[in-house]
């Protein structure tokens, strides 16, 4: 039965998140934004809510913060072997051979709060205490350094007016001109309050599986919650592959990486019980470390932008990432056990 619920929600996650990425770029587009910007921010702000809603479920609800964290940690392990999926879908040269530096830009930024996570881990021991209105030091500066981040893509992309090419190509995905922007509203709001009941349900789905499963809730979190939780993203930017937003499917799948771990804060300021970091296992170390690595080659081969793909069809970067997040699914599963 737990395999059940949890296949179900998986769906209604799928279903309605879908929607809401679709009716949040329409916002964006009726609202005159575009380009870079949204696929960083406001349409990957909408694919990671299954995220947001899973970890209030997990820190209110059933008092589970390690699952929260790992789900935010996992998610962002499976969109960076979701870009080798795009790489795959994409056709001709490697995907990230033909997107603009922009997103060279939002990557490198996105290992910003990765890292302030993984020191507050790490100084747990002597500074896990450390808080602000119980919500912990660290959880500030990864929402600080969000904010900052937001802001130099924003300013970046205005500066580089690289805008006109990629509403070209959004323009292409997505179409709104039949409907109102209150219409758009209502039915974003009642697809994001159908992914929030769902990732309510999904957190007791996960601490359902973590007893039955015998496994640590961060582990349970990574690998089971963050592949559905991931479900909108992946959706969103295959979609977006397919019809040549190249752009906008990147920029949805990083973007999602840097709000994902900004969302401790949020899940900080509502577990009261103690500041969040204080409570963390340091077994979210591993999966932070695969997040960096992956990170790491996606950085480096846009760098370098290879021009061909390996002769099974896939660019090498691509075969990196798939091999890093298979590693690190296996070192986190001996970890448990």
């Amino acid at each position: 039965m737990i395999w059940i619920k949890f296949i179900i929600c998986a769906a209604v996650i799928l279903f309605a998140g879908k929607r809401v990425a679709k009716y949040g770029d329409a916002i964006a587009e009726k609202t005159g934004l575009g380009g870079l910007w949204i696929g960083v921010v406001l349409v990957s702000i909408a694919t990671s809510l299954p995220e947001l809603f899973t970890g209030v479920g997990s820190t209110v609800f059933i008092n589970a913060p390690d699952l929260t964290v790992g789900n935010l940690f996992g998610a962002n392990t499976y969109n960076l072997v979701n870009i080798a999926l795009l790489d795959i879908i994409n056709k001709g040269a490697p995907l990230l051979s033909v997107v603009s530096s922009g997103q060279l830009l939002t990557a490198a930024l996105s290992l910003i709060p990765i890292s302030i996570a993984a020191f507050g881990i790490m100084l747990a021991p002597q500074l896990g205490q450390a808080a602000v209105f119980n919500i912990s030091l660290f959880s500030l500066l990864i929402f600080i350094s969000y904010l900052i981040a937001s802001r130099i893509i924003f300013v970046y992309e205005k500066k580089e007016r690289i805008i006109n090419k990629l509403d070209q190509q959004e323009d292409e995905v997505f179409k709104y001109g039949n409907l109102s922007l209150k219409t758009i509203t209502i039915r974003y709001v009642l697809a994001a309050a159908t992914i929030a009941g769902a990732g309510i349900w999904l957190a007791y789905i996960g601490d359902e599986l973590s007893q039955s499963l015998n496994l640590g809730q961060n582990f349970i979190g990574s690998l089971f919650l963050g592949f559905v939780t991931t479900l909108p993203e992946i959706t969103v930017s295959v979609a977006a592959i397919r019809i040549g937003a190249k752009e906008l499917a990147l920029a949805n799948m990083l973007g999602s990486n840097l709000f994902n771990i900004a969302i401790i804060f949020i899940n900080d300021a509502l577990y009261r019980k103690a500041p969040i970091f204080s409570v963390l296992s340091e077994r979210h170390a591993l999966t932070i470390i695969i997040v960096v690595l992956m990170t790491v080659v996606l950085i480096t081969s846009l760098i370098l932008k290879p021009q061909k793909k390996t002769r099974l069809g896939i660019s090498l970067y691509a075969i990196i990432l798939i091999g890093i997040f298979i590693a690190g699914v296996y070192a986190n599963f001996i970890f448990q056990r």
